[in-house]
């Protein structure tokens, strides 16, 4: 079995190509690809069936690995990894034929296997497809927090949730950037943090989670994206893709 990995984090890669390998002996890792741009490379050299299966992460540095199947005739069947649910509908609108939530294990990554083995060439992946993934929508969520827990110096301070205007990473370090101006060291990653924050962060994308009282301003950007003008200095820009336009005007309307 031939497979295409497309996943931004370089562990995470090696730990699923190691995973599936270990599974079926006979699986090929054919191609690696991490990030949107590389992805659409890589098809516009081969043939969109070279291989039996794509295991793909959703977010990607560069954007959301559905603008990849949205841009191209796209023939092969996709197991999505990702640590969030609310893509779950638009993966079954792609070729998806299983949804598994990170961190996953081995059981998860046999059952997308023997489903892609029973449901190749059949009629009913999307009837089973869409039963699956309605289920993944009605988990339950982390529950909701209003502050968090930061280490400053030899202290342990709570930060209630409406003093942060943002959480970012950088170098692989995750800050609070508060509305004071103070930037904290967390110890929290960033998919915990949205899950614990998802009623008052927006998550821009992998790098940032923005709160709303933050939001100044959105202006059109390059290639159908928004540029985030802030409340409080902040020196990167912040730029929601194109695919996440429509998610981001209605948080903007709606909080």
């Amino acid at each position: 079995m031939k497979v295409i990995l497309i996943e931004d984090e370089k562990l995470t890669a090696k730990d699923l190509a190691n995973s599936l390998m270990r599974i079926d002996a006979d699986i090929q890792i054919i191609a690696q690809l991490a990030s949107v741009e590389e992805a659409l490379d890589y098809f516009a050299l081969h043939k969109e069936d070279d291989a039996d299966v794509i295991f793909s992460d959703i977010e990607l540095g560069d954007g959301l690995s559905f603008e990849i199947f949205e841009r191209i005739e796209n023939k092969i069947p996709i197991v999505f990894c990702t640590a969030y649910n609310q893509y779950a509908l638009e993966a079954f609108n792609t070729l998806g034929i299983d949804y598994i939530l990170k961190p996953f294990n081995t059981n998860a990554l046999e059952n997308a296997l023997n489903k892609l083995k029973l449901l190749k060439g059949s009629a009913l992946i999307e009837n089973d497809t869409l039963s699956s993934l309605l289920k993944l929508l009605k988990q339950p969520e982390l529950p909701q927090r209003k502050s968090i827990l930061a280490n400053v110096g030899e202290k342990i301070i709570p930060i209630k949730s409406e003093e942060i205007a943002l959480f970012f990473i950088e170098n692989e370090i995750v800050y609070a950037v508060c509305f004071n101006g103070k930037k904290i060291v967390l110890s929290q990653n960033m998919d915990t943090l949205e899950k614990m924050f998802i009623d008052i962060f927006f998550r821009a994308n992998r790098q940032y989670l923005i709160n709303r009282n933050a939001v100044k301003a959105a202006s059109h950007y390059f290639n159908r994206k928004l540029l985030v003008h802030l409340t409080v200095p902040f020196e990167n820009q912040i730029i929601i893709g194109k695919l996440k336009t429509g998610a981001f005007t209605s948080w903007l309307a709606s909080t």
